[in-house]
């Protein structure tokens, strides 16, 4: 399936650190971006977090040791109950569409990364220079 914004195909596949949890999808990516937001940051210990968008149906997130965390009403982040990578990202505003976590890609490069989420809720130590679109709030 191609992606929306490259016409390429972007049949796209990732995992945990321990393996124990995989993802897969064909596209399209619908969006892609940066999430500054404290609930990410918070979920995966780091200053950002850059998510992948695909349709819901199209994708497929199992592994014997898959678990999830309703982190605040109406959204639920994939993880793995093993190694504790966060591996997905659900939420009631979006029923239709399934976010990964670019960097579990099995080849991250494939994806580019159109802008920054939340950039209200940004570190203020941590120097962002590129020209992406920085917008407050999320997809």
């Amino acid at each position: 399936m191609p992606d929306i914004q490259t016409g390429k195909s972007m049949a796209l596949s990732g995992h945990c650190l321990c393996g124990g949890v995989r993802f897969s999808t064909p596209g399209p990516v619908r969006s892609s971006g940066h999430c500054h937001c404290e609930s990410c940051r918070r979920a995966a210990s780091s200053p950002v977090t850059t998510f992948l968008t695909v349709s819901r149906d199209s994708a497929t997130l199992e592994g014997d040791s898959l678990r999830f965390y309703a982190s605040s009403p109406g959204v639920r982040r994939g993880f793995c109950g093993n190694c504790g990578s966060p591996m997905s990202f659900e939420t009631e505003r979006r029923p239709q569409d399934i976010d990964f976590y670019v960097a579990s890609l099995d080849d991250g490069l494939s994806v580019p990364i159109r802008e920054h989420w939340h950039w209200d809720e940004r570190v203020d130590w941590l120097r962002v220079a590129d020209d992406l679109p920085k917008s407050e709030g999320g997809v």
